[in-house]
C-alpha cells in the first residue's frame, strides 16, 4: 500500500559528494540531511544495481530493519524462507554484525537499514543469502553508519548512508510502501 506522503528526496552531487543530501518533509517542515553513496559513483535510473554503484529513481521502501523493529513486505518474509519470527529477532543483528571492510569493527548499518526496491520493478541481484556465514537480506539501501567521518563521501557498497541522527529521523516517520526518489547533478553510468 502505498503512502500519500512526500517521498524521502536525496540529491547526489556529482562533483562534490560532500554536497550530496537528502530531504525529508515531516508536517511541513523540511529537514535536510548530509548523504554518502557508492564508491564508484553512479549509476542510472533502470539500470541493475551493482556493487559500489548507487542508482538514480524512484524506489519503495520494501523493509525497515533496527534492533528493535521489524516491518517487511509479506512477499520479502516468503522470499526468506524464514519465518518471521526467526526474521524479526535475527536477520538485523546478523547483517549490522558484519564486517565487510575487514578492519574488525561491526555495526555497518550503524542503527537501521531501510531497504528499498526500484519503482517500476526491473531484475535486480537482490536476495537473502549467508554472507561470511552469516543470513542476511542483501538489498539497495539507506542507512547508517559506524563511522560517521563516511558521510558525504563516495564509500559505500553503493546504499545510501547517513549519519545516525538523521537515520532515527528518517526512521520516525518512514513506513512500508513510502517512496525514495534519487536524483543526481551530472552524469550517471548506465
Amino acid at each position: 500500500m502505498a503512502s500519500s506522503k512526500q517521498p524521502i528526496r536525496i540529491e547526489l552531487d556529482s562533483d562534490h559528494p560532500e554536497k550530496s543530501i537528502g530531504t525529508l518533509t515531516v508536517n511541513g517542515t523540511i529537514n535536510r540531511f548530509e548523504v554518502g553513496y557508492g564508491k564508484y559513483g553512479i549509476a542510472c535510473e533502470g539500470t541493475r544495481f551493482q556493487e559500489g554503484w548507487t542508482p538514480l529513481g524512484r524506489f519503495r521502501v520494501n523493509a525497515v530493519l533496527t534492533a528493535d523493529r521489524f516491518e517487511m513486505d509479506p512477499a520479502l518474509v516468503r522470499l526468506s524462507g524464514k519465518n518471521e519470527e526467526m526474521l524479526r529477532e535475527e536477520l538485523f543483528s546478523n547483517m549490522n554484525s558484519i564486517d565487510f571492510d575487514g578492519d574488525g569493527e561491526r555495526g555497518e548499518y550503524g542503527g537501521g537499514y531501510i531497504s528499498l526496491a526500484p519503482i517500476p520493478e526491473t531484475d535486480q541481484p537482490f536476495e537473502f543469502n549467508d554472507y561470511a556465514g552469516t543470513f542476511r537480506w542483501y538489498s539497495f539501501a539507506i542507512h547508517g553508519t559506524n563511522n560517521e567521518e563516511r558521510i558525504g563521501r563516495k564509500v559505500t557498497g553503493g546504499c545510501i548512508n547517513v549519519n545516525n541522527m538523521s537515520l532515527s529521523m528518517i526512521l520516525s516517520t518512514v513506513k512500508i510502501g513510502d517512496e525514495v526518489v534519487i536524483s543526481s547533478d551530472g552524469p550517471c553510468t548506465p
